[in-house]
């Protein structure tokens, strides 16, 4: 692991002699540092304990793994405190694992993986947090002190490689450094706009003291000055790792910041919606984010009567059958509307970069980051009053303000008719029989009817998750976790596994593609083990549809778009779970099906539902890029 020749110069280094009094002179120094802090080198402590010490008094419950020698110390000690370690069958997983948590506690996610490819491996995951905004902390092994950049196992520059992805980013170079590097990094991911934050502990940070001098320790060091030279200076280097390492330090939240609207915005707001006669919120993730309570938030819009449009973690956050809750024909309402309230939404491709709102309409935006505030306005939109700041504290600041007030009720009514006339139409697409196999629609209607109250979905997938999320109607808030604005396939696997830790007596629903379940069907295993009992339903098309599309007619070939309808099933039965296969000779039996899946993983297995399904034109004009 380590060794003095890793201190060696790879070419023959010029002969260098010092004098006596400089020698006594370096070691009287190093003395000196070492009188600063205590090294108490009998100490059976380690890093690791430090860490999950941290962890714990930040209130982390989990901590999402996969195995490695550079990160041993830190899952032991989190397993002695009482911290679940949960390990999966691939890093990415754990980092989207703690991205669910971070959704769905209010508090920061954790995943802690090995150096080099395990930190690479999570990088597509850690992106997708950056872009949704969920406050994970990232915890990498590396290479020691001494031997990073010398070619040693697992090193790369790994701080390069997530600082363009994360808020914070920090190598831990003593132990006497863990507690406020965390405490700062904890603090970090939670502030302003909420993001993923990486913190790096080389392996001789982690280990205890008599295991790291061990391997320090020179062997077949050159004899004479050039040997206690070497001798000192690892010994001096030992000391520094060490120095202070036990002392009692605040292992405590510090304060987060979080950005608010003032008392002259709200007003201005106020005044604007008192005026208006057609407003709309269009509301997005973040405003979710604490501190402001999910249930205060749906209060607060319920008690305004403006139509709400939903999108991300915001689904759900007015119930199944809300009457200001409107789910279609969102560009049409848009064009009618006269203010349009921007709460914690993005003006990107979701929202046509801004084309899809009307010039004439006055526009509130509300967004905690300033680039995604003003996202596009230089081109095809204008605020009317920009405010950087919480969505969720200003949407409870702006009912204050305007009680007694009461939203036109035939605007409502006409837009929630619009709804009940494009949902009627979907109900009656769901009965027409596909060329083979199941009409989608008809399955997901099924599975929509057999939800229960505190269900929670997850979405991940391309054309039959787009037919979802038209058809499954999350029953409150915090109940429907998709990627968000980086589009990611894969999710699946660990957002399943957070959800259902977070959530442990809720059904967790995973609705995939057969595309994207490849890329996680391996965590049957991970919820075999770890007893969560998950339920996937699977649309089984064997094809990337949504690619498909557009790829066939537009340029004449179906090339890497087609699969096979595969076995799945008989994979979560290898996996210890219980899998289903629905065709069409089973098209009077869904529900039942559907029932029997629902039984299972209330006695404890994961189970999978592989339903074949055929084509359909319901997603036809859907964009794939």
């Amino acid at each position: 692991m380590f060794s003095h020749e890793a201190y060696k110069e790879k070419n023959t280094a010029p002969t260098v002699t010092i004098e006596p009094a400089r020698l006594c002179f370096g070691a009287t120094l190093a003395q000196g540092v070492l009188n600063l802090y205590r090294v108490e080198t009998q100490s059976p402590c380690h890093g690791g304990e430090v860490v999950a010490q941290v962890l714990q008094s930040h209130g982390v419950k989990f901590v999402f793994a996969l195995a490695g020698g550079h990160i041993s110390p830190i899952l032991v000690a989190c397993e002695k405190l009482g911290i679940r370690v949960v390990d999966t069958r691939h890093e990415a997983t754990a980092a989207f694992a703690a991205d669910a948590v971070a959704r769905l506690s209010g508090t920061v996610g954790v995943a802690a993986v090995t150096a080099g490819p395990g930190l690479t491996n999570t990088v597509t995951a850690i992106k997708n947090a950056q872009m949704a905004e969920s406050p994970l902390l990232l915890i990498g092994g590396a290479a020691a002190t001494l031997l990073q950049g010398r070619g040693a196992l697992q090193d790369i520059d790994q701080l390069s490689l997530f600082k363009p992805i994360c808020k914070f980013c920090a190598s831990v170079r003593t132990v006497r450094e863990i507690v406020p590097v965390l405490r700062k990094a904890l603090a970090e991911a939670q502030s302003g706009t909420p993001g993923p934050v990486f913190v790096e502990f080389p392996i001789d940070i982690l280990y205890p003291y008599h295991i790291i001098q061990k391997e320090l320790a020179p062997k077949g060091a050159p004899k004479g000055i050039m040997g206690k030279i070497i001798t000192w200076y690892l010994q001096n280097h030992l000391n520094n790792l060490f120095a202070g390492a036990w002392e009692t330090r605040d292992n405590s939240p510090l304060p987060v910041c979080i950005p608010k609207a003032t008392t002259e915005q709200i007003q201005q707001c106020v005044e604007l919606v008192s005026r208006s006669k057609k407003p709309v919120f269009i509301l997005g993730s973040q405003s979710t984010l604490p501190p402001t309570p999910v249930d205060k938030l749906r209060k607060a819009l319920e008690s305004l009567g403006i139509p709400c449009f939903l999108g991300g973690m915001a689904r759900g956050m007015l119930g199944r059958d809300s009457p200001i809750h409107i789910r279609q024909n969102r560009r049409d309402a848009l064009k009618e509307a006269d203010l349009v309230i921007l709460a914690g939404t993005v003006c990107d491709f979701r929202l046509s970069y801004g084309r899809v709102l009307n010039r004439r309409s006055k526009i509130i935006a509300v967004n905690r980051d300033r680039s995604q505030l003003l996202k596009n306005s230089d081109m095809f939109w204008k605020p009317t009053v920009a405010i950087q700041g919480d969505a969720g504290s200003f949407i409870l600041s702006l009912a204050d303000g305007l009680r007694g007030y009461t939203c036109s009720s035939d605007w409502k009514e006409g837009l929630k008719a619009g709804d009940i006339t494009k949902e009627k139409a979907n109900e009656q697409k769901a009965e027409d029989k596909t060329e083979r196999h199941l009409n989608p629609l008809k399955v997901l209607h099924l599975v929509e009817e057999a939800l229960p109250e505190d269900s929670i979905i997850v979405a991940d997938g391309g054309d039959f998750v787009g037919s979802a999320a038209y058809i499954l109607r999350p029953r409150g808030p915090l109940r429907w976790l998709d990627p968000g604005a980086f589009g990611t396939l894969g999710v699946g696997g660990g957002f399943a596994l957070g959800a259902k830790l977070c959530r442990p007596e809720s059904e967790v629903w995973v609705v995939f593609g057969d595309g994207s379940l490849g890329y996680s069907i391996v965590e049957y295993d991970t919820y075999t083990r770890h007893k969560t009992p998950i339920i996937a339903v699977v649309g089984n098309d064997a094809c990337w549809s949504q690619i498909s599309r557009e790829q066939v007619p537009m340029l004449g070939s179906n090339v890497a778009c087609g699969l096979a309808y595969n076995d799945y099933h008989v994979v979560a039965d290898g996996l210890g779970g219980k899998g289903f296969l629905v065709t069409r000779q089973d098209e009077d039996r869904i529900a039942d099906i559907i029932k029997e899946a629902q039984d299972t993983a209330k006695k404890g297995k994961a189970a999978l539902i592989n339903v074949l399904i055929g084509k359909t034109n319901f997603r036809d004009g859907s964009i794939s890029v």
